[in-house]
């Protein structure tokens, strides 16, 4: 899995790419990032499928200066954590934590 962050210039937003690993891409049949950004809405933000290899992503743009939790959800019913998230964060449902992506501009500090 990845997540590619491309600070933006001329907008005040962080233009976020998540990517899915080969393996989890090649068992799932659809893929949602769901989180703060969507209001946890399951079917706000679907990820697509690349032609050439097969893997789902998604790019968001996100407002900088910011943290935001998510999670992925394969085939609408199995979470998945993204290894390259920021940090983590406790889940209010105590299963699991979140992953939490930080859109704060590293050169800008």
């Amino acid at each position: 899995m990845s997540i590619k962050k491309q600070f933006l210039r001329t907008k005040d937003v962080c233009k976020v790419t998540f990517e899915l690993s080969e393996a989890l891409s090649a068992t799932a049949t659809s893929a949602t990032v769901v989180g703060e950004f969507n209001d946890w809405n399951k079917t706000a933000t679907p990820m697509r499928k690349r032609k050439k290899d097969g893997v789902f992503y998604l790019s968001l743009d996100l407002a900088k200066d910011r943290e935001f939790q998510f999670r992925y959800l394969l085939d609408e019913n199995t979470w998945v954590n993204d290894e390259e998230a920021d940090s983590y964060a406790p889940n209010p449902f105590g299963e699991a934590e979140n992953c939490v992506l930080s859109t704060h501009n590293p050169d800008e500090a």
